[in-house]
């Protein structure tokens, strides 16, 4: 089995990725606007400011959309097809994608999990009971 490369965190994102290995989820809320962002970036994409804060969120959320991955995008990956990546709106405000255990509906509700691999963690989430 192969292990898959760990992101490679820069100055906008390190701050989530070192959050994920804490099991922890946090994303940017901008200083002009105060909208959540996510994927972290340098300037928030509806007002342009630079300034933001890292916010806790909870990661929960119902899902908007989802694909059934048949060729992994990653050979680290491979051994995993088919798996499902979800877009996913938190209830705490953005929409992301991420993987998703088993194969959701639209709407289906969700929480987040927490997957260790070497030198990184991945964010995920499985449909609620």
């Amino acid at each position: 089995m192969n292990t898959p490369a760990p992101p490679e965190p820069d100055h906008d994102s390190g701050p989530f990725w070192v959050a994920l290995d804490e099991e922890r989820i946090v994303l940017q809320r901008c200083a002009g606007c105060a909208r959540l962002r996510f994927p972290p970036i340098g300037r928030c994409p509806w007002c342009r400011e630079p300034r933001s804060t890292w916010t806790p969120v909870d990661g929960r959320g119902r899902v908007y959309s989802w694909t059934v991955v048949h060729h992994a995008f990653e050979p680290a990956f491979a051994d995993d097809v088919p798996y499902v990546v979800a877009t996913v709106d938190l209830d705490d405000g953005p929409r992301i994608a991420l993987r998703c255990a088993g194969v959701p509906d639209f709407g289906t509700r969700v929480s987040p999990a927490f997957v260790r691999h070497d030198g990184w963690t991945e964010l995920r989430v499985v449909p609620d009971a």
